[in-house]
């Protein structure tokens, strides 16, 4: 190949890359709403164009010109995914926007890598792109909008795309690959969430299941024996031991410590019920979300989700704590907290929806459950009390 043709193909490549950034860079505002099954749509299309893209590089290295052509189809197509994908951004909350994002990301990245591979290896040295598409305005539109990293130095090691490749180089069996990653990122847009209740339900449940490992190593919380009880009062066996401590871990509770752990579980058991009691009201309201509410509403969403987060966050501080030496003010802490987030809850359910009886009774058990929890924390600190007057008249 001459180099007018190596340039002319680096010029191709520049300016579908050139597009993408001025795609990238369109504000979903200025669009109409668009419906994630046209995206999907569009997104099967563009594993299409992978695949014609692995069939031109079975066989033997194609001309420029073939290649260029490919190219261009396959960048309408990739521009044409974007464009669709902002427009379904229209209305979208935090939570579905990061969604989207993280999916389109992979598409965007899959068909760079897949690109930047086949032009690359007609001579045209990747670090000539990584200069010309380093610029601070390009990488700050790419991070800010699709986390990109693509046009970062460390891609082109990372990927293993050297500064200089041969024009020889046999692409059968990497292009395979490559085209691979695109299916699989083209068909994940299928499992991408389409509307905010949905990605809000589905971030709901990652906290349910966060909680859920806690009540699981709750559980693990075993009593110690007479023997366990009389070593741990032996300062000097618990430095020998530091080996066995370890695996003993949890399993020396006191008869007052396992009253509060076993309350603590059945906090954490409740808990779960209200969160998921959260999830199938806020999936009940699937009519109510309108395609193009950026308001009140999903507002209402992003801030129940943040809710459940925070318990979920306040659920792993009274787990830590039930390790022994158990922390009783932290424990208090915590009920606290999560009796004023449930207390929000209610309020924001209130505003959401009429048909709140179910969530709202788990609300009131696991206030019922806290209080259990406070009583017997009460009893357990009262006992530790006692117990250090009884050494200090002993002494």
């Amino acid at each position: 190949m001459g180099k007018a043709e190596s340039a002319r193909l680096n010029q191709s490549l520049s300016g579908h890359l050139n597009t993408i950034h001025e795609t990238l860079q369109t504000p979903a505002s200025s669009l109409d709403k668009q419906s994630w099954a046209d995206v999907v749509k569009t997104g099967d299309q563009v594993s299409k164009q992978a695949t014609i893209v692995g069939m031109l590089w079975s066989g033997e290295k194609p001309e420029a010109k073939a290649v260029e052509e490919n190219m261009a189809m396959y960048f309408n197509t990739l521009q044409g995914l974007l464009l669709l994908s902002h427009g379904s951004m229209v209305g979208a909350g935090p939570t579905l926007s990061s969604a989207i994002n993280a999916s389109i990301k992979q598409v965007v990245d899959c068909s760079f890598k897949l690109m930047m591979e086949t032009v690359s290896s007609y001579g045209i040295s990747a670090s000539i792109l990584s200069q010309q598409y380093s610029s601070y305005d390009l990488l700050n539109s790419l991070r800010t909008k699709l986390s990109m990293a693509v046009y970062d130095s460390k891609f082109y090691s990372s990927t293993g795309i050297k500064e200089t490749r041969s024009r020889n180089k046999d692409l059968k069996l990497v292009v395979p690959q490559l085209v691979g990653a695109v299916w699989e990122a083209c068909d994940a847009l299928k499992k991408t969430p389409a509307s905010n209740i949905t990605a809000i339900g589905r971030a709901m449940t990652q906290v349910a299941v966060s909680v859920k490992d806690v009540i699981r190593e709750m559980k693990e919380l075993k009593p110690g024996s007479s023997d366990q009880t009389e070593a741990a009062s032996d300062d000097d066996t618990r430095l020998n031991g530091s080996d066995n401590l370890s695996d003993e871990l949890g399993n020396d509770l006191s008869p007052e410590e396992m009253k509060v752990a076993q309350s603590a579980i059945g906090v954490v058991s409740e808990t779960v019920v209200v969160i998921k009691e959260l999830i199938r009201t806020v999936t009940g309201l699937l009519r109510q979300e309108k395609p193009k509410d950026n308001g009140n509403f999903v507002d209402s969403l992003e801030k129940l989700l943040k809710l459940c987060q925070e318990i979920g966050l306040q659920i792993d501080e009274l787990g830590a704590s039930l390790y022994p030496p158990q922390e009783f003010p932290a424990m208090k802490a915590s009920l606290e907290k999560i009796s004023s987030i449930i207390d929000e809850v209610r309020s924001e359910v209130e505003t959401l929806t009429s048909s709140s009886e179910s969530i709202f009774q788990a609300c009131n058990d696991l206030k019922s459950s806290m209080k259990q929890m406070e009583v017997a924390l009460d009893c357990c600190s009262a006992s530790e009390i006692e117990s250090q007057m009884q050494n200090v008249s002993l002494s």
